[in-house]
């Protein structure tokens, strides 16, 4: 594994920013042709023009290992920020229709501690050297929150997992076992051991295809009080985590894989089963006439997702089927799909936003495209004033091609999946939190 130079807050943003546009709109053999790089020691989070796929497709797809879906900038499921370039001042967050619901979220006490994720992040911190630690710490209201992708060959700012000791990195999986449960801990290292997988089976990128190509951003200063917020990123996996006091908003989150099941070091690995199963029993829960309304189309194409990286201020009208007159039992199954993607979060906060999620229940809409088998390759979404959940399963981009180039014009498969989850109207990030803090004076 190459050397990754640490890029500091004050680092060349506007270099950056056109090595992701250049990426977005052709994929990471672009980036390399127009710059010169290639996987050197100043660069290893910029993927090399070397294959990372078979059949010589670059890596940096809406997957991480293809071509960008939607053409030049990415599709909507999103590459990353350069094709909408969304700045924290501008945020205003997915809404149906442009316009926030206002007073959706408030300052309160959820009676659950964030002590042990402060002390964890704390100790992480302290860990670093002062160069590490500078390369890594932005303000709380930075732009880097939204600067965040799910493509391999982004390039990111921040602490490399692989560009640290073993004692560095066990600190930052100890915040990650305090922020999220034991669950959501186990898919993030299993989602980076399938992504070292990807790189062993296409021989290409092994900068970014590692389970070392994952960073680490803080923004503001780890604290029971003052609001402050961390993001843990790289292929597939983008976690944004804001605490403030005792809340946390864990959204936008984005957990993906291609392929979804492997065996790697010796250990099988399958991943997003329980996300396939949860939305096909609420589906088959269905009487035939709201599977009417559900689904749209039994066809989907190999990338449907709407609300990925980039698409910060995205307008999503509701879809499908509301669950004002979903049966209890309805009504439990579309709970329990909810519970799947937010107990990601540490269990105590995990119950908090559940609650948040069951008082808009009413309001929330289910939306299907796609076949209804087991095996069946779909997309589903679940869409409130307060969540929206996407599970994309997309056409194969450097994983089971079978001698053909996958992409976005692909057929769909269960072994690349992307989901996201995120906190319509202003949540995102904490944004709304803050907003508030700052207006009372806190």
């Amino acid at each position: 594994m190459h050397g990754h130079r640490p890029r500091t807050p004050e680092a060349d943003r506007s270099r950056r920013w056109f090595m992701n546009k250049a990426l977005l709109a052709g994929g990471v053999a672009a980036v390399a042709t127009m710059t010169g790089c290639s996987s050197d020691a100043s660069d290893t989070a910029t993927a090399s023009s070397s294959s990372g796929a078979p059949n010589g497709m670059p890596s940096g797809g809406p997957g991480g290992s293809g071509m960008p879906s939607g053409g030049p900038g990415g599709g909507a499921g999103g590459m990353g920020p350069g094709q909408s370039e969304v700045k924290y001042a501008d945020f205003k967050g997915l809404t149906t229709d442009g316009k926030i619901t206002d007073g959706l979220y408030s300052i309160h006490s959820t009676d659950v501690s964030t002590d042990g994720i402060v002390k964890a992040a704390q100790a992480f911190l302290d860990g670093l050297t002062a160069k590490e630690r500078k390369s890594c710490t932005f303000d709380v209201d930075n732009d880097e929150w939204l600067a965040w992708s799910n493509v391999d060959g982004y390039q990111r700012e921040g602490v490399r997992m692989g560009d640290i000791t073993a004692k560095k990195r066990d600190l930052g999986y100890a915040l990650l076992g305090a922020a999220l449960s034991a669950d959501g801990l186990t898919q993030t290292r299993n989602i980076m051991k399938l992504n070292a997988f990807l790189g062993d089976y296409s021989g290409g990128n092994r900068d970014t295809l590692t389970e070392g190509a994952y960073f680490f951003t803080f923004m503001g200063t780890p604290s029971t009080t003052k609001p402050w917020g961390f993001q843990y990123e790289g292929h597939h996996v983008a976690i944004n985590y804001f605490v403030l006091g005792d809340q946390v908003v864990m959204t936008p989150t984005f957990m993906g894989s291609e392929p979804t099941s492997a065996t790697y070091k010796g250990e099988k690995i399958t991943l997003f089963k329980t996300e396939t199963k949860a939305g096909l029993t609420l589906l088959r829960s269905l009487t035939a006439a709201q599977r009417a309304k559900v689904i749209s189309s039994d066809k989907k194409s190999g990338d449907d997702m709407k609300a990925g990286a980039g698409q910060d201020n995205a307008k999503l009208a509701y879809q499908g089927l509301v669950a004002k007159d979903f049966t209890s039992a309805q009504r439990q199954h579309l709970l329990d799909l909810v519970r799947v993607y937010v107990g990601n979060m540490n269990d105590g906060h995990a119950e908090v936003r559940m609650s948040e999620v069951e008082a808009h229940l009413d309001a929330t809409y289910f939306y299907w495209m796609g076949e209804t088998k087991d095996s069946s390759a779909f997309y589903y979404r679940v869409h409130s004033p307060v969540v929206l959940i996407e599970y994309d399963a997309q056409s194969p981009l450097a994983y089971g091609t079978k001698g053909g180039m996958g992409g976005p014009n692909g057929t769909p498969t269960q072994q690349h999946i992307h989901t996201i989850i995120r906190t319509p109207n202003g949540g995102d990030y904490g944004v709304d939190l803050l907003k508030l803090h700052l207006e009372s004076d806190h």
